[in-house]
């Protein structure tokens, strides 16, 4: 009879086991005061400010997480993923301003809800548009069509096009009441933070359990080696390109999320640095893990929180130190990336991994 408290004398008796979430009474119990934590805790016990700032870290955990499935294990190098989160972004919003919906699906807060499913369809088509050079080119080829995708989508189509329609201007204004999911409007931080967790976990579950399926098990062969997998009967160019509508459908709920955060859209949301950042994001957290995309988002989100902080008091005797602080937020953005590829270059989901594999199998040596 098998134990269930240490992994070293812990084994699976057949494949439900071994495939299984939380494998043990202890994860199991880890897992549980996690979701009360985010759900029940977080909402009662901390300050909007610090609301708000999980927002941004969930919001930046879902864009990273479509850039983890292209680069972490699809080998698909990608530095345009906000054309995809813009995408989504617009495609709700104008679904839910201009749309005619009928009465009854406004009454009964339909509206947004189904504009989210649409966005992130809307998104993944359009990022398999631009994954179709994937079948012929990859590496350095491949960043230059998917700088492309952001240049084309969010400097000239969204900016010069679709920001025009209804005359608005460059921005979308969100009038309260327009963001509304069934009876709840998303007009308060907790409400908008309650939604976000919910959406990350959905897509935390939906990308770990794509991982452990076929098309999971075939990125991974394209990305260790493209050759061999073909050789063993996998159609590569097939799956490069559900890697890209996968990853740009999570791009697309990303962006209609991103909605229910802010009081008026614009193309100045998602600017090609956004892209750049996503993918430090994981290089941060570590390339080939889930939870390097929800490691990396907390540790930049937070950096960035702290350097803000210290900011607004010097700049009452500096005040151009303000004024500079998005060039600030780069250089520093640089340096971080500079030193994880130096000291850290498996990022902070590996170190994690040491540090419970180092509990879970104390007091005995492990090397």
């Amino acid at each position: 009879m098998s134990t269930v408290w240490l992994p070293c004398g812990y084994y699976h008796e057949n494949y439900k086991q071994d495939q299984g979430w939380w494998q043990t009474p202890v994860i199991k119990f880890k897992m549980i005061l996690l979701l009360l934590t985010v759900f029940v805790v977080i909402p009662l016990f901390l300050p909007e400010y610090w609301m708000g700032v999980g927002t941004m870290i969930g919001y930046t955990a879902m864009g990273a997480l479509g850039v983890q499935l292209l680069i972490g294990f699809g080998g698909l190098l990608t530095l345009g993923h906000a054309a995809f989160i813009a995408v989504g972004a617009y495609t709700s919003a104008l679904l839910v301003l201009n749309f005619p919906w009928p009465q009854t699906f406004v009454d009964l807060g339909l509206a947004y809800p189904i504009s989210i499913v649409l966005a992130g369809l809307a998104a993944g088509l359009w990022s398999v548009l631009f994954g179709l050079p994937s079948a012929r080119v990859k590496g350095f080829y491949l960043i230059l069509t998917t700088i492309a995708a952001q240049f084309i989508t969010v400097d000239f189509i969204l900016t010069q096009y679709v920001s025009q329609i209804g005359g608005r201007g460059q921005a979308f204004s969100l009038p309260p009441g327009t963001v509304k999911i069934g009876p709840w409007q998303m007009d308060s931080e907790v409400k908008v933070y309650l939604f976000m967790a919910v959406l990350v976990c959905l897509m935390v579950t939906v990308t770990a359990n794509l991982l452990r399926s076929r098309p999971g098990r075939a990125w991974v062969a394209i990305r260790d080696n493209d050759i061999a997998a073909s050789t063993m009967g996998i159609n590569v160019f097939w799956y490069k390109i559900l890697a890209f509508f996968v990853a740009g459908a999570m791009a697309g709920v990303a962006g209609a999320f991103w909605l229910s955060n802010t009081a008026a859209l614009s193309p100045e949301h998602f600017t090609w640095f956004w892209s750049l950042w996503l993918v430090g994001v994981i290089l941060i957290g570590g390339v080939g893990s889930i939870h390097g995309a929800i490691f990396g988002s907390i540790f930049m989100v937070l950096v960035m929180e702290a350097l803000q902080m210290g900011v607004i008091p010097l700049a009452a005797y500096y005040p151009q130190l303000l004024m500079k602080f998005a060039f600030v937020k780069k250089a520093l953005f640089g340096l971080i990336i500079c030193a994880f590829l130096i000291f850290e270059p498996h990022g902070i989901a590996y170190r994690w991994w040491q540090i419970k594999n180092y509990f879970n199998l104390w007091p005995f040596s492990y090397k």
